[in-house]
């Protein structure tokens, strides 16, 4: 069974190719982190491959059944960022708990085996015009018990949201989120 984020120690800290990874805090008792890039491309266009194409350019890697085409977010408040296995089987992810369409969409819970934690989070992802095309900032405050402590985590929490905001540049950018430039 694949897990959601990688648990090596890999920091994702400055990628080239404009994409912006920072653990910006992490404590024993959670951790924010912050991943931005520019994408050449319109708000519209970037919000609507966002939301409508997590199946495409999420990576198999980090999910459950190791097929991201299975995963969906329904883009409404209560609505789910959601992962099928078929016959009514399935996992939520996260929990629609903001959105304003193509500017911003907030998604309450933890991520992958955070959800087997004691934890809960925000991720937040914003969408602001920008002289080269479309900033993206994804955001994500965890906070919550873990007897290790979560500072521990943090780094891998956000190598994967990381590479998730460098596959949706290369997926918007070349069609190809293979593409992703991970630095």
């Amino acid at each position: 069974m694949n897990i959601l984020f990688r648990t090596s120690l890999f920091v994702f800290a400055l990628c080239t190719g404009s994409v912006f990874a920072e653990v910006t805090d992490a404590e024993k008792g959670g951790f924010t982190t912050v991943n931005e890039v520019i994408i050449d491309a319109s708000r519209e266009d970037v919000w609507k491959a966002a939301v409508e194409d997590i199946g495409i350019w999420w990576s198999s890697d980090h999910t459950v059944s190791g097929d991201a085409s299975r995963l969906s977010i329904t883009p409404v408040a209560q609505g789910c960022f959601c992962e099928s296995f078929g016959a009514g089987a399935g996992v939520v992810h996260l929990t629609v708990t903001m959105v304003n369409p193509g500017i911003v969409i907030r998604l309450t819970g933890g991520l992958g085996p955070l959800g087997l934690m004691g934890v809960n989070g925000n991720m937040t992802w914003e969408f602001d015009e920008a002289e080269a095309g479309t900033n993206v900032k994804f955001t994500y405050a965890v906070g919550g018990y873990r007897p290790e402590g979560l500072d521990t985590i943090a780094e891998p929490v956000d190598f994967v949201i990381g590479e998730a905001l460098a596959r949706l540049k290369a997926h918007i950018e070349t069609g190809d989120p293979e593409n992703a430039d991970l630095g």
